[in-house]
């Protein structure tokens, strides 16, 4: 290594040394003053005008995005945690990677180590995504359906774009060698055992098959150009572009390679629809408004809206106002091919009283959102138009 790439990895470690202790420090001071809120399962502050706070999980609050802005700040993203954020010293941290999928088959008693490191001395990239859970959408199934759903109440916050810095994992693969037969990988996370029901999950982790190993997925350290926080998986994640969120483990401590399929509670108990186990996200939009605004009548209003697709980038979004009776098309400001695309709609002298703003987006792939998703108990994968209740006075 270089000295410029020493000088760059040193940076990086205190910067990341400055994160951690900073949380670490806030935390230890709550006691003596209103607790954080999310403490202690979550360690970055959630100010209430910027979250909606579940405990273990946060909300990033839609009325909080900025318009102007395209990427999510690691501070807004939404938070999602089944148990807490653990506190892992970089400085001694090691990837472990093993099984019978690797040319020199490996057990997880004997792995092959990677430190931070050895990742920084392969290739890096950048890569922006939209980021989100998979829950995403959930309350809608109540409110807009009538069919309460099972879990955390999100309404579309559980989401973000972000642009990711780190390697690619194929070119780990590669490094430590691929066997011809591998078809599957097992990411386990490094934070405290799941238990719910008296029952104990152990630690997350969910499998993905090798395709997509040697297609997109990141092993990342960074986020926007910083380390990643903490409640983001710091210090090294995984990220595998346009997936449900659950795929891309936090607080990467293992890469299990194997010949055969791996299962986990994670994709065979939870997070799958009937016998489907989910995998790419579906299309969404949403208005850049509070719920329930205020608009002024007799004016010529330019709303603004982001729209995202797991699949491929957004071709189009649609607007109505009559509900769902006519559309007009909306203006695609800002799109990228694995983030969101941001859209402006101008609304010309509308009427007083009671409406509600329907955007409805497609795809490259042809994906549209429909105006119902069918009910599942989990509340997974909600797509269906969002009603966004508006008053003009």
């Amino acid at each position: 290594m270089d000295a410029s790439s020493r000088a760059t990895t040193r940076r990086t470690l205190l910067r990341s040394a400055a994160v951690v202790g900073g949380l670490i420090a806030t935390q230890a001071l709550a006691p003596l003053g209103r607790a954080l809120a999310g403490a202690p399962a979550i360690l970055k502050p959630l100010p209430a005008d910027q979250f909606v706070d579940f405990g273990t999980n946060a909300e990033m609050r839609w009325s909080s995005v900025d318009p102007r802005r395209y990427l999510t700040p690691p501070s807004r993203l939404f938070v999602r945690n089944h148990t807490v954020t653990p506190t892992i010293d970089a400085s001694t941290y090691a990837l472990k990677v093993y099984g019978d999928g690797l040319r020199r088959p490996r057990t997880v008693d004997d792995p092959v180590t990677v430190t931070l490191r050895d990742l920084r001395r392969l290739p890096r990239t950048t890569l922006i995504t939209t980021h989100e859970c998979t829950g995403n959408g959930r309350s809608f199934f109540a409110s807009q359906q009538g069919t309460p759903a099972a879990g955390t109440a999100w309404t579309l916050g559980a989401v973000g774009a972000v642009r990711w810095e780190g390697v690619r994992l194929r070119d780990l693969l590669r490094h430590v060698g691929l066997d011809r037969d591998a078809v599957s990988v097992q990411a386990t996370g490094l934070d405290p055992s799941y238990v719910t029901g008296g029952v104990d999950y152990g630690p997350v982790r969910r499998p993905f098959p090798v395709s997509k190993a040697l297609d997109d997925a990141l092993l990342v350290w960074g986020m926007n150009g910083e380390p990643l926080l903490p409640d983001h998986g710091y210090p090294l994640r995984l990220v595998l572009p346009g997936w449900v969120g659950i795929g891309s483990i936090k607080w990467l401590g293992s890469l299990e390679v194997s010949t055969s399929e791996l299962t986990s509670p994670w994709n065979t108990k939870w997070y799958r629809i009937g016998d489907e186990v989910l995998t790419t996200n579906p299309v969404r939009s949403a208005w850049e408004l509070p719920w329930d605004a205020q608009l002024a009548r007799g004016r010529t209003l330019r709303l603004t809206g982001r729209s995202w697709s797991g699949a491929a980038p957004i071709r189009r979004v649609e607007v109505s106002v009559d509900g769902g009776t006519t559309w007009q098309r909306a203006d695609l400001d800002r799109a990228r091919q694995r983030g969101w695309t941001q859209w402006t709609w101008t609304w010309r002298r509308p009427e007083a009283g009671s409406h509600e703003l329907l955007a409805r987006a497609t795809d490259a792939a042809g994906r549209t959102q429909p105006l119902v998703t069918p009910f599942n108990a989990n509340g997974y994968f909600f797509d269906a138009i969002v009603r966004h209740p508006v008053t003009v006075v």
